[in-house]
């Protein structure tokens, strides 16, 4: 037989507190060879179970040597001790440590996964062991639904998976009764004398009768050394022909040190699913969070189109407005040509730097102009006695413009005034009339207009109303439109012959070069490069839609703030689930180092879980905004006749991202202390 493991002047002091400490082994010296079965006795406290643990690279905290083949455990990293607790320790524990929730399968296949053996092997390597200790008809069995007998069996074969050179048995049939005791201890007898070191700790006699040899510690001192002269290998070749057979594959194919994140989100899978409850409530308590702030996304967006879209159905998206203000925001009627012939070329710069083939010249810019009754007085004198009470009627209106190019195909009822004295309404007119049809009703205007170097009222007599246009968020209100040229004629006659001096100008980017799209994109641009300059604006159209579309940015900010706040309630409440769960596995996380799981493995198990834990949640989120959107959406309809909601397809991810980001980031914490938990403490928590 080979030296297997030599123990040289080895001690191990334990820190009691900051004054105090205790050595629980002094100058501890012995050796082993490959084939021995060795029983450690002593009494309560005596340190064979903490020479075990140093044995067993559970814990590396000592002086002196521990040398396995041709490794010293005191010169070893955590990750070669990871290693080497996956490769040539195999432990078994008086309480088996199984883990409930996995199959005896996946139990004894737990160290495989760790090492990233495909499935087809482990399967095949496991079902081979677990026959070894007649269990191949439990397989699929949870660990409740064995004997104390059967469990610990299931013990020996995860020990033995990865075929290693050394078994440590801390009391292996401390919880099992004479019988099954006895089953147990052949099994064990076979594994030394097919060539492996079996330690087993132990109190008891019977145990140690049957050991090839028994070391006595008392205080943490070896006492006595002995070997068991009726010791006699069993006859058995089964154990022995395996071990050579798992010897020449583990040469063969060398595992493989790392756990996959495939293998660690199935591993979590299982994990979750033994708490499937639990992690079910958690994932919905996410959710509402995640469908709450989908659902305010889609009011958002909702809202937008539903500005943007009614804009658009009201002007041309191809024509830029532009007029210049005052500093409360009320137009200025000195839009000079050389103002405008600046601003020409600031657009074309603009548009040249940015890389689109277009320019802005006379033929694609028209004048206009527009005032509010704030500033001038506008009232139109209906020819006819409309209430026949024998008074002319009069009408105060609202606002008035020279007719604009994005109004020349919305005309409601009538036609466009394209010939000198046609005039046109807003549909509020209606309201005036009532049943009496407008259209070729005469109407006497009186403008009065004030504005620097001119101050006056122009007469308009026998206007004729060719039309009734749709002007948007403006129909409610009475708004008058007057050819450009025509309203220029009859201002001359006020001015003494001075031109109109226009207060906005319409730039049109529709060309035959460019699709409708590209048109669209340019005006745009234009737009963006107009908002820059100071004192400029849109249209009174544009205006309102950015006035709306803020408010409701605004709100649509507001209510997102509000579902952040409780995203932070949901990822609070996932980083105490998933703490108070490292907690009550606390023994399992000791198992899975017993058997060479690296901090990282640990850490990447429970962070796993924890993107398990957000991707379900999102999934509930959309569906738990799915079923809001769909209530609102009735309930709106029905009560106002429009939803504004619209559902982007990139809120899927957005609401998986966010969740995921959420359960990952709040479930750091817990798998970091998973990960950092001490392997022997762990394994001695009930």
């Amino acid at each position: 037989m080979d030296e297997m493991l030599k123990i040289v002047n080895v001690n191990k002091t334990y820190k009691i507190n900051k004054y105090e400490s205790f050595q629980a082994l002094h100058n501890i010296s012995v050796s082993f060879k490959s084939g021995e079965l060795v029983s450690i006795v002593g009494e309560s406290g005596s340190g064979k179970s903490t020479l075990m643990n140093l044995i067993g690279g559970l814990d590396s905290d000592f002086t002196g040597n521990i040398i396995v083949g041709d490794q010293d455990l005191s010169k070893l990293s955590d990750r070669e001790l990871d290693k080497y607790r996956k490769d040539k320790v195999g432990f078994v524990f008086q309480s088996f440590n199984l883990i409930s929730h996995l199959s005896i399968l996946d139990n004894v296949t737990l160290a495989l996964t760790l090492s990233n053996v495909s499935e087809k092997e482990k399967v095949e390597r496991a079902t081979n062991i677990l026959k070894l200790v007649g269990l191949e008809s439990q397989i699929k069995k949870k660990p409740t639904q064995l004997s104390g007998g059967q469990k610990q069996r299931v013990a020996i074969a995860r020990a033995l998976i990865n075929n290693p050179d050394i078994i440590i048995a801390d009391e292996p049939t401390g919880a099992l009764d004479t019988t099954t005791t006895m089953q147990i201890l052949k099994i064990l007898k076979e594994i030394a004398d097919s060539g492996k070191l079996v330690i087993m700790v132990t109190h008891s006699e019977k145990v140690a009768s049957i050991s090839s040899r028994v070391v006595e510690i008392s205080d943490g001192r070896i006492v006595s050394d002995k070997q068991n002269p009726k010791y006699k290998k069993t006859k058995s070749k089964i154990f022995k022909e395996k071990v050579s057979e798992e010897k020449k594959d583990k040469k063969n194919k060398p595992l493989k040190q790392n756990l996959s994140y495939l293998s660690a989100i199935k591993l979590s899978f299982h994990n979750m699913w033994a708490s499937k409850t639990k992690n079910l409530l958690m994932a919905f308590g996410v959710a509402i969070g995640i469908g709450s702030l989908i659902l305010m996304l889609c009011f958002s967006s909702g809202i937008t189109d539903y500005i943007n879209a009614t804009m658009k159905s009201y002007s041309d998206p191809t024509i830029v407005t532009i007029s210049k203000q005052s500093k409360d925001g009320l137009p200025l009627f000195d839009v000079d040509n050389g103002e405008i012939t600046t601003i020409m070329d600031g657009i074309n710069e603009y548009l040249s730097q940015n890389g689109y083939d277009f320019e802005v010249t006379e033929d694609n810019c028209s004048p206009g102009f527009n005032c509010p009754t704030i500033s001038t007085q506008i009232s139109a004198y209906f020819e006819d006695d409309l209430n026949n009470d024998g008074d002319f009627e009069r009408l105060d209106i609202f606002y008035f413009y020279t007719t604009p190019p994005y109004y020349s195909e919305d005309v409601v009822d009538g036609t466009l005034p394209t010939e000198e004295g046609g005039i046109m309404f807003a549909p509020a007119v209606y309201n005036f009339f009532g049943d009496i049809d407008p259209i070729g009703e005469k109407v006497d205007f009186s403008i009065s207009i004030n504005i620097p170097g001119f101050n006056t009222t122009i007469n308009i007599d026998n206007a004729i109303i060719t039309g009734i246009v749709d002007t948007s968020v403006m129909s409610g209100f009475p708004i008058v439109y007057i050819n450009y040229d025509f309203f220029e004629k009859e201002y001359k006659k006020y001015s003494n012959g001075a031109a109109l001096q226009p207060t906005t100008y319409y730039i049109q980017t529709r060309s035959e070069n460019l699709t409708e799209a590209e048109s669209e994109e340019i005006a745009s641009a234009i737009n963006r490069y107009i908002s820059t300059l100071e004192g400029y604006s849109g249209s009174i159209e544009e205006s309102l839609a950015n006035m709306f579309q803020s408010m409701a940015d605004t709100i649509g900010t507001s209510l997102i703030i509000l579902s952040a706040i409780s995203l932070l309630v949901s990822a609070i409440m996932i980083l105490v689930v998933m703490y108070m769960s490292v907690s009550e596995r606390t023994k399992e996380i000791g198992v899975l180092k017993s058997i060479g799981a690296r901090k990282k493995d640990i850490h990447r198990i429970f962070s796993s879980e924890s993107f398990l834990v957000g991707l379900l949640s999102g999934i509930c989120g959309l569906i738990v905004a799915g079923v809001l959107i769909l209530i609102i959406y009735i309930i709106l309809i029905n009560l106002v006749g429009i939803a504004p909601l619209s559902f982007k397809w990139y809120y899927v991810f957005i609401a998986l991202g966010v969740s995921i980001v959420i359960s990952i980031s709040s479930g750091l914490y817990p798998a970091s202390k998973a990960a950092r938990l001490d392997p022997v403490e762990s394994l001695r928590r009930e």
